[in-house]
Parts: structure tokens; sequence; C-alpha cells
């Protein structure tokens, strides 16, 4: 779906460089989501997003300086300890529009060698050479031991995304994951789509 933002201090990065230009004032971004997807998936993902009813995005204003901030990942990666039940692959090989609603928690000391990588509609090859492409913990406690946030929190939260009936996640995940946030003392939570 086509998606168009406000960027309030955007940052432009000239292509073929390293170079980051700042521009002032505000940019209007398009984000083609369809971009990567052949037309018979396109039309039917269109299809189905156009009988969504509209609904307000949440936003929360953050209370504190991110330096003073307890943060948490969640990624839709699908990511598990290796010593976890794993998210469930063979019903959703079975029915490729259903996807496991459960959640898996991981701890902020969990390194690539820790967990495995349960999402089918990816290419997980990337994350098995570096977690943090799904899961950045080390570099999260990087940017902990560099003061430049708070703390990193104790737990970590990962679903199965793609998922195209999101009730149980929304009315049975959802809640858990928020609880453990909350346990936690989280002030900012990284979401990491895949």
């Amino acid at each position: 779906m086509a998606a168009t933002g406000q960027i309030r201090n955007p940052v432009r990065l000239s292509l073929g460089t390293n170079r980051i230009n700042p521009q002032p004032g505000p940019m209007t971004v398009h984000v083609d989501s369809y971009r990567f997807l052949d037309i018979v998936t396109r039309q039917m993902v269109k299809a189905w997003i156009a009988k969504e009813p509209s609904r307000d995005i949440p936003w929360a204003e953050l209370q504190k300086p991110v330096r003073d901030c307890s943060v948490a990942v969640i990624s839709s990666g699908a990511v598990a300890l290796k010593s976890d039940t794993p998210f469930d692959q063979e019903t959703e090989r079975k029915n490729p529009w259903w996807s496991d609603p459960t959640h898996r928690v991981i701890p902020r000391d969990a390194r690539g060698e820790d967990v495995e990588f349960y999402q089918l509609h990816i290419d997980a090859s990337f994350a098995r050479e570096d977690l943090n492409c799904l899961l950045p913990l080390a570099l999260l406690a990087g940017l902990e031991e560099g003061g430049e946030i708070g703390r990193l929190a104790a737990h970590h939260y990962s679903f199965m995304g793609y998922t195209l009936d999101p009730t149980c996640l929304i009315e049975e995940t959802t809640p858990k994951i928020i609880e453990g946030l909350r346990n936690d003392e989280v002030d900012l939570v990284l979401l990491i789509p895949t």
C-alpha cells in the first residue's frame, strides 16, 4: 500500500555516497509496500486491505529523554530461543494464509547461536549471519554502554508476522506482551517488522 508521511527532522542519504545531507523542513515520503509482490498477490492484498475499516493509529508522546529510557524490542521475525517451543511452521506450510499467533520471550543477552528463525515468508540467512537484523540486542547493548539509552530491558519479544487474521494476536498475545513490557518498566519499544 502506498503511504505518505511527514518527517519532522528529515535526513536525505545521497545515493552512491556515504554522506548524509540534512534537509530543512518537512519532506514527503512515498512508500510502495507492494513493490516486491507479484501481480496476483498484489491485487489480492489490495482487495483485502480495502475491506479493512479505517482505524486511528495510537501514539504516545515519550515522557523523558531516550538516554533515560528502558528500551525493548518486538520483532515479527518469529525468533525463538533454541531451547523454547518452536513457532508452528507445519500448519503454515499446509495453509500459507495462517501464521502462529503466539509469541516468544527473548532475554537481553541472547546471541545468534541461541536462537532459531521460524518465519517462512523471509530469507533468514541474513539474520543467521547477524542477529541484529531481526533482533538488534547487541546494538542496543552498545547504546546502553555508551549512555545513548537508559537501559536495555531484560526481555524482548517476537511473534510470527504475516498474520492475515490478527484476532488471536490482538486479543490474546498482545496483552501478554504488554504485561511483560510493564513488568520490565519499559519506556520505549523498537518494532522490527519483517
